[in-house]
């Protein structure tokens, strides 16, 4: 039976098969046909070279370019340098030893004061340059002046508030300042002023061309302040905030004389030989690693 009935399906399956051939003949139907659209494949990058072009010497690329009529721009290897601050420091300013320490009144004391007045020659030349181009600038003034500089760029930096820090540091300044900072934060405060800021140092020197003048101006700072610095976890690294130090510094700040626009900047620090070694950043172990230290200190007291 079930023989019977697929023959029946395989007979009817070729007369229908026959019967839509027939129409389409009828009717002169066409299938369509396949659509190909060109595509461009991305050049390569190298290009190996024709049959026998081995030996043969090279043939000018812009000689070529030129016989097609194409322009070739010409490229200048020179790089953008900015003038609006030195690289570095003039003359830097060398304090002497045991400063913020010697008593003006003892030994060591007066024979350092005289050594600064002998120094100061020099500075009184720059600083009559300086006035030649700034007519407001006093030293008494501008040490005061230096001061709030310093503390509205340290305020920025540790705010993150880039546009503010580049208005305030130097090019020079800004990476020493940035550099090791991301993803930490940063508490400082400036608590007071241990003793007025005065200026030390001042020098005046040229650059690129005969005058083209900046002045580089050491200010003494002798201040009272914190400095907490913590990692992305919020892990204490370094400082405190609760204990206040006495800091001694020697800040550089920077200005292009000649520019009618430019304005005092920092330009960078003067640490000394004899300055104390800064505090060690903290090392956060986890629980684990802890645990694991104090098992192997045990086995090995264990065995001796």
């Amino acid at each position: 039976m079930a023989t019977c009935v697929r023959r029946t399906l395989v007979a009817l399956h070729r007369a229908t098969c026959s019967g839509l051939k027939s129409a389409e003949a009828s009717l002169d139907m066409q299938l369509p046909v396949p659509l190909f659209l060109p595509v461009r494949t991305k050049r390569r990058f190298f290009i190996p070279p024709a049959v026998g072009s081995k030996g043969s010497k090279t043939q000018n690329v812009e000689a070529k370019a030129r016989a097609a009529g194409v322009v070739v721009r010409q490229e200048y290897m020179e790089r953008p340098i900015n003038i609006s601050c030195t690289a570095g420091i003039f003359d830097p300013y060398v304090p002497p030893e045991g400063d913020a320490r010697l008593s003006t009144l003892s030994k060591e004391g007066l024979k350092q004061r005289a050594e600064q007045i002998r120094q100061s020659a020099a500075s009184q030349l720059a600083i009559r340059k300086i006035k030649d181009h700034d007519s407001d600038f006093s030293t008494k003034a501008f040490a005061q002046q230096a001061q709030e500089i310093f503390v509205e760029a340290h305020n920025a930096l540790a705010q993150f508030n880039k546009e503010k820090l580049h208005s305030l540091v130097t090019e020079r300044c800004y990476p020493e300042m940035t550099r090791g900072n991301r993803y930490k934060t940063i508490h400082w405060t400036f608590v007071e002023s241990l003793e007025p800021p005065r200026v030390v140092h001042a020098r005046c020197p040229e650059m690129v061309s005969k005058g083209n003048l900046y002045g580089q101006v050491t200010v003494r700072m002798h201040s009272k302040q914190t400095l907490a610095i913590y990692d992305r976890f919020g892990r204490l690294m370094v400082g405190s905030e609760e204990h206040p130090k006495d800091v001694l510094e020697y800040l550089i700040i920077e200005r292009h004389l000649v520019n009618p626009y430019g304005r005092w900047r920092l330009h960078g620090k003067i640490v000394p030989s004899w300055a104390p070694a800064k505090d060690p950043v903290i090392k956060v172990t986890t629980c684990s690693a802890l645990a694991d230290s104090i098992y192997l200190l045990v086995k090995k007291r264990q065995r001796s």
